[in-house]
């Protein structure tokens, strides 16, 4: 895999599992616990997706 590709997808996982994390707070605070914990839950795990990607980047040699 092109080290640009794992970039975009760290970028794409962290950013979007933080939005994701942020509107399940939201909607737990709203009075939808079982769907604000499942965001945040599922928000949270694509953050750490990306931050095993951003580890797995710098490990990777340069192939662009």
């Amino acid at each position: 895999m092109k080290t640009s590709t794992v970039e975009v997808w760290v970028w794409i996982l962290i950013y979007g599992g933080l939005l994701t994390a942020a509107v399940g707070l939201f909607v737990q605070r709203g009075g939808g616990d079982a769907l604000g914990w499942t965001l945040m839950t599922a928000g949270g795990v694509a953050a750490a997706a990306g931050a095993v990607l951003v580890v797995l980047r710098s490990r990777m040699k340069n192939k662009d």
